[in-house]
């Protein structure tokens, strides 16, 4: 692939990972009193970097923990990304305010969106003083929509969002979409009310006849009407926000609406570059290289997108390859006990795993594990940052690829 792999730090909260490993049975404060810093234990040496490795190695294998089923999914996503610009995104209690933090977390969303989603397009519709935007219409160029967001002129806050609005807005253009695409909105809100001008309950059953799925990332306290309508998240903090809103970027399956199967006509153009600019179909604008529509020979500029004169789906094939993974996701790693821990080095980055009768181990596995994990298709072991990186970055086993490149 690629997209270039960062590790990054993560943020650990000691209380959100004892929230989210208990069953919680209602509200937060209606659960008993927890003494979360009892969790820190320090080691012999009164160091707390043991617990801390613990921590970063639990959250790791939690992200990897995800259904691996051979499921239906949508592939082809139609989205709208919804944006409250109320002043209630001026609030500082994520740093360093609700709308810049918004706005860092939309930009990653959408690089990561596209690149897990290639052939999939994306909108944004931003809603303040009691209106709704729409900014970018469906576009399959992420560069669109991030240069609409690092414009300051559009992302001034203004009184009360429209919730009502913004859904009517984004289904107008969500309607039009053909059958064998999903529809979706994700909506991140920042503000406890909304200035609707009709009966947002008849918007939400039109939502539901239409097949259209909704998601809510609230900023603040839970809010009634967002529980009703979809799926529905409130962040708990910085950390939170971003698992939150990368939960959204696998495919949904299909809903039994959307369950029969069909056809879809896609064309792969050709790229071309002349020594003339000529004009482009899409912006009107003269350019130099583009690509030649398959049935009507019109000049577009970006992939994939859809071709404005006759309306042919135009991809190409790494594109229509790289969305095939969420079909077929790699079964999870199995971590090996201490007394089956025999191999030496990881099959992939050959970095050596600790020794089992050691007693100080290296910062890259957690004390109480053996910082294997094995692949029961080719049978290889490989440590936890491999184990991430194969999983959500790569979506293919380096093991079972060079068993297969061997035969």
């Amino acid at each position: 692939m690629s997209k270039q792999y960062k590790q990054t730090e993560e943020y650990i909260d000691v209380d959100d990972e004892i929230q989210n490993t208990a069953q919680q049975t209602g509200y937060s404060w209606e659960e008993e009193y927890k003494r979360s810093w009892d969790v820190l234990q320090e080691d012999e040496d009164g160091s707390l970097k043991r617990t801390v490795e613990n921590l970063q190695h639990r959250m790791k294998r939690k992200k990897l923990f995800r259904d691996t089923s051979t499921i239906r999914r949508g592939i082809i996503r139609h989205m709208f990304l919804i944006i409250d610009l109320s002043e209630a995104m001026m609030e500082k209690d994520l740093r360093p305010s609700r709308l810049e933090l918004t706005l860092s977390y939309a930009e990653q969303f959408i690089l990561e969106y596209f690149d897990q989603n290639p052939i999939s397009q994306l909108g944004i519709i931003v809603t303040k003083g009691g209106i709704a935007e729409k900014l970018t219409d469906l576009t399959g160029n992420p560069m669109d929509n991030i240069r609409v967001l690092k414009n300051k002129k559009n992302t001034d806050t203004d009184g009360e969002p429209s919730l009502q609005n913004s859904l009517q807005m984004a289904r107008s253009t969500l309607i039009h979409v053909p059958a064998h695409g999903s529809r979706e909105m994700l909506i991140i809100m920042g503000s406890l009310t909304t200035c609707d001008p009709g009966d947002i309950y008849d918007t939400i059953d039109s939502l539901v006849s239409e097949n259209i799925r909704v998601s809510v990332v609230g900023l603040a306290a839970e809010v009634q009407i967002c529980k009703l309508m979809c799926t529905y998240g409130v962040v708990l903090n910085e950390a939170h926000f971003k698992d939150l809103l990368f939960e959204i970027i696998p495919p949904p399956p299909v809903s039994a609406a959307q369950n029969k199967a069909e056809l879809v006509i896609m064309g792969f153009p050709s790229s071309v570059t002349d020594s003339m600019p000529s004009l482009c179909a899409c912006h009107s604008k003269p350019t130099t290289s583009g690509y030649i529509c398959a049935r009507c020979n019109s000049k577009i500029c970006d992939l994939p997108t859809d071709c404005p004169v006759c309306e042919l789906t135009l991809v190409s094939s790494p594109h229509l390859a790289r969305s095939y993974h969420h079909l077929f996701p790699i079964d999870n790693f199995v971590e090996v006990p201490w007394n089956s821990a025999f191999a030496t080095h990881c099959f992939s980055c050959q970095m050596p795993f600790p020794n089992p009768t050691s007693t100080s181990l290296g910062a890259r596995v957690a004390p109480d594990t053996s910082g294997r994990y094995k692949c029961n298709k080719c049978n290889q072991y490989f440590c936890i940052d491999c184990d991430v990186f194969v999983h959500e970055v790569i979506h293919n086993c380096p093991g079972c690829l060079a068993t297969t490149s061997s035969h």
